[in-house]
């Protein structure tokens, strides 16, 4: 098959290069799968680099998530040859790639009547966007939240999310191109945050209230003016540090106004506590069936194209989810 392999760490959009490799069979705890799609993700050129907390030696094929249909498992397998799953992709054999194997255990089948690329383009974000308002800052219906990067993928996801819970939601971007993506996804509000004080604008439209719920996949220096924003309970949600800056938080803050900082790291509960995740994507599918979540998916992308996708991912020029689609692919 054919696959892109990293073979030192790096800018992936430098150094990927398209090899021939056949993948070892699937053992007891595996699927091998025909890949059909994969979403691209900021913690992919992260590892490629070196840099995210999963360390990956090369020569190693990224894509840490895929969707496809079975080709290859266990006898003792919950799952059967030419059924679709979804799900993270095994050690350094991941989803960029005609065929990847995957972690029986932390995959999901997939809907029939749900695309592959929609699976994929949800799989990683709106997970991530469900634990973090639903379980971890259960977010009720009248409340207020603050969305930071809310044209990204989580971001995206996350409005979307937000609004099904019925709360009011300020969305935060840096361009008029993303914030009138925000607005068609339901935003209530929209604040370009390279261009007007964060601040200053929240508290203006909140009447000087702050809101209960910051969502922040950014970090950096956003979170200082994020978080001043948050109200009296409120709940700061960290997301990830899209930004490249782990900030400090002053923790005298949150005691004075009494918020909680709270921590979202769904894959944890691969590991920890699995049967969230169940319900997670039970509740996901659930709602793309019926049509209540689209994945905002800014385009697909070929595989000889992904490298030049990567870069564009790297450098915030997409709205939403790149999703690699193999379906109709011949190599």
């Amino acid at each position: 098959m054919k696959c892109w392999r990293i073979n030192k760490l790096g800018d992936p959009w430098a150094l990927l290069k398209m090899e021939e490799l056949d993948l070892p069979p699937a053992d007891r705890d595996q699927i091998k799968i025909s890949v059909e799609a994969a979403d691209l993700n900021f913690a992919d050129i992260l590892q490629c680099q070196g840099r995210y907390q999963v360390k990956l030696d090369p020569p190693f094929t990224p894509g840490m998530t895929a969707a496809g249909k079975i080709i290859e498992c266990s006898p003792h397998s919950k799952f059967r040859i030419g059924e679709r799953v979804c799900g993270p992709t095994f050690s350094s054999f991941g989803g960029f790639a005609q065929e990847a194997l995957l972690d029986e255990s932390q995959c999901q089948l997939i809907p029939k009547t749900v695309p592959s690329k929609i699976a994929a383009a949800l799989h990683v974000t709106y997970s991530t966007a469900w634990f973090a308002l639903k379980r971890r800052g259960s977010l009720q219906s009248g409340e207020t939240i603050l969305i930071l990067a809310g044209a990204g993928g989580v971001g995206s996801a996350a409005i979307e999310i937000a609004k099904n819970l019925g709360s009011w939601i300020i969305a935060a971007a840096s361009d008029s191109r993303k914030l009138q993506a925000c607005k068609e996804l339901g935003a209530d509000e929209i604040i370009n945050y390279e261009e007007e004080d964060l601040y200053d604008r929240v508290m203006d439209l909140t009447d000087n209230r702050g809101v209960d719920v910051v969502y922040d996949p950014v970090g950096g220096r956003f979170f200082d003016p994020a978080r001043r924003t948050v109200a009296w309970e409120g709940r700061y949600l960290v997301i990830g540090f899209a930004n490249g800056e782990i900030p400090k938080a002053p923790l005298n803050h949150a005691l004075v106004k009494n918020y909680s900082i709270v921590g979202v790291h769904m894959g944890g509960y691969r590991y920890n506590k699995p049967q969230p995740i169940e319900d997670c994507f039970e509740e996901l599918y659930w709602q793309a069936t019926a049509g209540d979540i689209n994945p905002l998916i800014d385009r697909t992308v070929a595989i000889n194209a992904l490298p030049a996708a990567l870069e564009d991912l790297a450098n915030r020029k997409s709205i939403g989810r790149l999703v690699l689609d193999l379906t109709g692919e011949k190599l």
